[in-house]
């Protein structure tokens, strides 16, 4: 049963032609007739809001509004699957499937293919000049980061799959919203090797560039503690701050809530999650985003110093501070739909920004 649903693939074939169709006529599109800087650029602006998209259909429990994939009950949309939809909502009127969730669902999958395309027609175009020229040193045909975007982006969609077949499993959900990210990042990095963008003087930037990779680093796993308390429903685990039920150290328990393989609001022996569990992820959620904002700050302060990263020291500081009153506005008002939506949103644009800031510090001048 379980392999059944890890290789599941429902569409019908009527259905999978027209939507493969529509895809490979846009790949052509975009691989022939848009300039390769518009393509990344409109790419890497078309990938944010797809983590904001993800970010909405998860929180608004639509994560099985179509409960096969990639299509709708094996149709192209929800109307195609309506009476499908209709006699499950029947049957569990609160549950996971409903119409409103089914389109929310789609939407995303439709979204998310569409930027499969872009990062394909990326690479096409790439490995084109690549031919044309193999000798020229023209970072815009180097083809190794394309390459690993498309790679990326199939077992993005991967994940996206196994998360409806596989029952919203914390670490599949986890690991779908981290591969999101990294798209993000790697398509931010591309664009700045479009742009050109340069950082000074190597011996300037050479003293904060391990520093940079270090913000990099510490970014990532609290963006991962972010998605393993969102993927948990751990978000208003505790809904004081900065306390957390009146407490500095609350009660937790991490064994449980750090088990990775497990199902959603389960213990690896099957039992309920607790509430301590709980505690433990928000909790630890906390701790990262105070480690965070003290390091970026720092960080970003250190950059601004600096005339020609000032630019990205601003932004990093701008869009950490904006984070940190979402994150804190989230518990407060018990996470309002547009606020936890922007709050994904503001963290995929932080990492972007700190993406941008590092290629600076790896990029000086005499290299453009």
């Amino acid at each position: 049963m379980q392999d059944a649903a890890v290789w599941q693939f429902s569409l019908d074939a009527l259905h999978a032609a027209a939507w493969g169709g529509s895809l490979l006529a846009t790949l052509i599109v975009f691989a022939r007739y848009l300039r390769l800087r518009t393509l990344v650029i409109a790419t890497t602006v078309m990938t944010l809001g797809l983590v904001m998209l993800g970010a909405y259909v998860r929180l608004t429990d639509a994560g099985l509004g179509c409960p096969d994939w990639p299509g709708c009950y094996g149709k192209l949309s929800p109307p195609h699957a309506a009476a499908e939809i209709r006699a499950a909502e029947a049957v569990a009127p609160s549950g996971p499937v409903s119409l409103p969730k089914a389109w929310n669902e789609m939407l995303h999958r439709y979204f998310a293919s569409f930027v499969g395309v872009m990062i394909v027609a990326i690479a096409w175009q790439t490995l084109r000049r690549r031919r044309r020229d193999p000798g020229a040193d023209d970072p815009a045909a180097q083809v190794g980061l394309p390459l690993a975007l498309v790679g990326l982006v199939v077992l993005q969609g991967l994940f996206g799959k196994w998360t409806v077949t596989l029952l919203l499993q914390p670490a599949i959900v986890t690991l779908h919203l981290l591969g999101g990210m990294a798209l993000v990042a790697l398509l931010a990095w591309l664009t700045a090797r479009q742009l050109a963008i340069s950082g000074g003087q190597a011996s300037t930037l050479r003293p904060l560039r391990p520093w940079g990779v270090l913000g990099l680093v510490i970014l990532a796993v609290q963006i991962a503690l972010g998605g393993w308390v969102s993927t948990n429903h751990a978000a208003l685990a505790c809904v004081d701050f900065p306390t957390c039920h009146g407490e500095w150290v609350p009660a937790m328990e991490f064994g449980h809530g750090f088990h990775f393989f497990r199902e959603l609001g389960m213990t690896a022996d099957g039992e309920a999650l607790s509430n301590q569990a709980l505690n433990a992820i928000h909790w630890m959620h906390r701790v990262g985003a105070l480690v965070t904002f003290a390091y970026l700050a720092v960080l970003a302060h250190s950059a601004m110093r600096l005339r020609v990263l000032r630019r990205f020291g601003i932004a990093v500081l701008a869009l950490l501070l904006v984070q940190v009153t979402l994150g804190i506005a989230n518990v407060l008002a018990s996470l309002p739909l547009p606020m936890a939506v922007a709050h994904n949103g503001v963290a995929a644009l932080l990492l972007a920004a700190l993406v941008l800031l590092n290629f600076a510090l790896h990029s000086p001048s005499s290299f453009r």
